[in-house]
């Protein structure tokens, strides 16, 4: 039996605010792979890291490539290396692209640290030393932080994934109004979704394929197959040229980084989780659109927020009532405010305690501090100073999901069309 050995190159940290995308510099690795006659063993894949970490590129995601470990694998680092000394913005000071080449097994060692880059945050020493350990070649330009996400991208078992289909601009096209047909992708959405989805956002109409950024990006789909992608890609008309396009695998949309907390006080600054808790107040919206409520356990409570951008999700919000029991999923920000990607009501509050009505028919008012109530209208008075329960009519309903618009939602949050 042959044993087929493989080289894993991990990308990272190439892009800026101002341009450039990592996947784009990838695609066009995969194509000088192509002209020297190295071919890729899977899809590349593209693997979203903590949205919440301190440090993080535009779209805190890393890049993949599997190859043959063969006579060419010399080339390929030659091609690799140059192409991102060639395309990086070096030029912005946080961007500090990190390149990572293994020739070995993926561990359970090298999964863990994968999803340790997931849940929480790693720095640059943690990463190179892990690395090191476990036999990576790594190349760090500048201070290198793209190797904590090259690593993880290499590293990561995918036991649910996604793909997106990214078409490129030609480079004269960088940083100009994108040309897409906008009824060409109502035509695609509604030809090919649920297969393809996160296209529009229908509350806003919003166009969730075309990127808001100057990146050479044209458009991406996303899809749960790759073969409906070449499908809607023939459907998406444009009016400017694709340079390039390529299909990667992905982590996206799969909630892989979610971890479940059994209680509140087990959450973590910056980590992102799955938490039940109590409503303990009426959310309450302030200056600037954002919304705010706590949940609260046994073990403590926690503010969460549902923020401006979500827009109707925060109306959805507002119907919350302390003694609702809900379960949150998001993660912990700067501020340690829960931020709310969707919930789930696990059992609603439908009693709400009243003044009594008075036997004329009139709600009666509190006639002092321990004084009972009264009537305004008869003048009947109760000693009794207790509120009576009476059963309320909810919007929400029990067991249900609400969740984020597709304009607001993070790439890894999974949408309920895929649950």
């Amino acid at each position: 039996m042959i044993l087929i050995k493989y080289l894993y190159i991990g990308i990272d940290d190439t892009d800026s605010p101002d341009g450039m995308c990592t996947t784009y510099l990838a695609s066009q690795i995969i194509n000088e792979f192509k002209e020297n006659g190295i071919e890729l063993m899977d899809y590349p894949r593209l693997i979203r890291l903590n949205p919440f970490a301190r440090h993080k590129t535009r779209g805190n995601g890393g890049v993949a490539l599997k190859i043959l470990n063969d006579s060419k694998v010399s080339l390929a680092k030659e091609i690799v290396l140059e192409s991102v000394e060639k395309l990086s913005m070096f030029d912005c000071d946080n961007t500090n692209p990190g390149v990572v080449f293994y020739d070995g097994e993926i561990t359970k060692e090298m999964e863990d640290y994968a999803f340790r880059a997931i849940y929480e945050f790693i720095t640059i020493d943690e990463a190179e030393k892990f690395g090191k350990s476990v036999g990576c070649e790594i190349h760090k330009f500048k201070k290198g932080r793209g190797i904590i996400g090259s690593i993880a991208a290499i590293s990561l078992p995918l036991s649910d994934f996604t793909y997106e289909l990214l078409a490129y601009r030609a480079p004269e096209n960088f940083g100009t109004k994108r040309q897409i047909d906008y009824e060409s992708v109502y035509e695609m959405d509604k030809k090919t979704f649920p297969d393809t989805f996160e296209n529009i956002d229908y509350s806003e109409g919003y166009i969730a394929i075309e990127p808001k950024t100057p990146c050479p990006v044209l458009y991406g789909i996303r899809s749960n197959t790759p073969e409906v992608l070449k499908e809607a890609k023939s459907i998406v008309k444009v009016a400017e040229p694709i340079d390039d396009w390529c299909i990667f695998k992905t982590n996206q949309h799969t909630d892989m980084h979610i971890q479940k907390a059994s209680k509140i006080s087990d959450m973590k600054q910056f980590g992102c989780y799955c938490v039940c808790g109590e409503v303990k107040n009426k959310p309450t919206i302030i200056d600037g659109g954002h919304m705010f409520f706590y949940i609260q356990d046994e073990s403590g409570e926690i503010e969460c927020g549902a923020y401006e951008p979500t827009k109707n999700f925060r109306k959805i919000v507002s119907y919350l009532m302390p003694g609702d029991i809900i379960k949150v999923y998001g993660g912990i920000g700067e501020q340690n405010t829960f931020n709310v990607e969707k919930f789930q009501v696990i059992k609603l509050n439908e009693v709400e305690y009243k003044n009594p009505v008075c036997k004329c028919g009139k709600r009666m008012t509190s006639a002092g501090k321990d004084k009972g109530f009264k009537c305004k209208k008869c003048g009947n008075k109760i000693e009794s100073n207790e509120k009576v329960p009476e059963k309320i009519h909810r919007s929400l309903k029990n067991s249900k999901f609400y969740e984020t618009p597709v304009s607001a939602r993070r790439h890894l949050s999974k949408p309920l069309c895929r649950f």
